[in-house]
């Protein structure tokens, strides 16, 4: 039988289990029912897209001059050679810095892998990725700018951010390569239908899997922050008083800005009336017994009043009643003085 509760049970077991170098897993128990899917889904996706990586952005090479040329004494065309350095998983050495631009040369015959583009700015955290394959004859001297970010960045994005000669490169950034999570079923208390999250974390090497979750968990909790606020009394009274000032500028506006037939403006007019919260404060049957407003006019009023959102009749409360109602008055007052 199934106890009357008050509050969610609150998880209180977590496991972190350090598969290899780059792979981890997180478990974490017991939730209530459905709330592990709830917590378990936004993380992964902010696994993905709050981890911070470092991705080429724009390559130079010396007498190319768009990625559909080729290199004399280059095996591969230069097509092949941006998809085989898009492989390549770098490293910003000073973690100050968020952009480092490196520069290289190299004379065949030599087979060019990630370890050939390490030096004091950067390092290459896959040094067998193959790059490219050159002959005797042939000489290559590229640039390539590193940069550090968060998800994906397509090429056409970055190419204004690039000097002339660069040719914009699409930037994967996150150096998370898997994460996934299951949900299984644990006792409580005779009870089987708690939940169990496991993840499972997998990333290049650009950085520690347990550090990619405590990065999403960061995150997770900066985003739902906004949210605090909502715990402060004093800021939903003044976000109340705001939304209230606002409503009372609208009501204080001229009736001449409905743009109203000349009759229909006539007739107000001759009644007396110059601002829209009078209308608004005004029941549909208050209207009608203006004098000489024919129900042409009635008609006209109430759908301009329901445009604006203000319509003939609105209930308000008794504050904005009492704050409207003085200002008409003061407004007029003035009129009269003037």
């Amino acid at each position: 039988m199934n106890k009357i509760k008050v509050t969610p049970y609150m998880p209180t077991e977590l496991e972190v289990k350090k598969i290899d170098e780059n792979s981890a897993q997180v478990i974490a128990y017991p939730f209530e029912y459905g709330f592990a899917i709830t917590l378990a889904h936004p993380l992964r996706r902010l696994l993905f897209s709050s981890s911070v990586g470092y991705a080429p952005i724009g390559l130079r090479i010396e007498g190319v001059s768009h990625e559909f040329d080729s290199i004399r004494g280059m095996l591969e065309d230069v097509a092949f050679f941006i998809m085989n350095l898009k492989n390549i998983r770098f490293k910003i050495n000073d973690e100050n810095s968020n952009r480092v631009v490196v520069d290289y040369t190299f004379n065949g015959p030599k087979e060019l892998k990630g370890e050939d583009l390490q030096n004091a700015d950067i390092s290459v955290v896959n040094p067998d990725t193959y790059l490219a394959t050159l002959n005797e004859d042939a000489e290559l001297n590229f640039s390539i700018i590193i940069e550090k970010g968060i998800g994906y960045v397509a090429s056409e994005d970055i190419r204004d951010t690039l000097e002339e000669g660069y040719i914009a490169l699409d930037a994967f950034f996150t150096p998370v390569r898997k994460a996934v999570y299951e949900i299984e079923k644990v006792l409580v208390e005779d009870n089987p239908n708690y939940e169990k999250i496991v993840f499972t974390i997998e990333t290049d090497g650009q950085i520690d899997p347990i550090e990619a979750f405590k990065n999403s968990i960061i995150a997770m909790n900066s985003q739902l922050s906004v949210f605090n606020k909502i715990m402060d009394t004093d800021f939903i009274a003044n976000k109340e008083a705001k939304d209230n000032t606002s409503v009372i500028s609208k009501l204080l506006d001229s009736i001449e800005t409905l743009k109203l037939s000349v009759r229909s403006s006539n007739c107000l007019e001759r009644a007396g009336l110059k601002y829209i919260g009078e209308l608004a404060i005004m029941s549909e049957s208050e209207l009608k017994a203006i004098k000489n407003l024919g129900k042409k006019s009635l008609d006209e009023i109430v759908e301009k009043m329901k445009e604006i959102e203000f319509p003939v009749g609105m209930e308000f409360d008794e504050d904005t009643l009492k704050v409207l109602s003085k200002k008409i008055e003061e407004l007029k007052s003035k009129e009269e003085e003037e």
